[in-house]
């Protein structure tokens, strides 16, 4: 049984091309959620007995994370440019090192949706980060570093 923690998983942004990928890893990253799911297409006949069937549709994912405001960060500001010029960013959302055996996770190329800071008064200003999957060259792709 192999069981990792949160804090092993990554996640990397492309600084390069989607067919030479240059993957930096996004330091300034606290909690991090992968949603995945599928739509519904109900395909229920009368051959179903009196039973509902259903089949999974079309895909749906996000990511959502939050970071410290560090206006200083690299990561950091290319989210913010992101968010305010509606351009696009490729993530790796892996649960261990991008580049090693056996690592695996999520490549979509995403738009950053949301971008939400929060001023608790005892905590670092702070800001939540949604991204979706966007209009791009490439689908997204369940990713697995062989």
């Amino acid at each position: 049984m192999t069981i990792k923690l949160g804090m092993e998983a990554k996640l990397y942004r492309n600084t390069g091309t989607y067919a030479a990928p240059t993957w930096v890893e996004m330091l300034n990253v606290k909690d991090l959620t992968l949603n995945l799911e599928a739509s519904e297409a109900d395909v229920t006949t009368r051959g179903n007995a009196g039973w509902r069937a259903t089949i999974a549709a079309l895909k749906d994912g996000s990511i959502e994370f939050e970071m410290v405001w560090d206006t200083g960060d690299a990561d950091f500001t290319a989210i913010k440019d992101a968010f305010f010029g509606n351009t696009s960013i490729e993530f790796a959302v892996m649960d261990g090192d991008v580049a090693g055996s056996g690592s695996q996770g999520l490549r979509a190329t995403m738009s950053i949706t949301s971008f939400s800071r929060s001023e608790a008064l005892e905590e670092a200003i702070g800001v939540s980060v949604t991204a979706k999957p966007t209009y791009a060259d490439n689908a997204p792709e369940w990713m697995t570093v062989p």
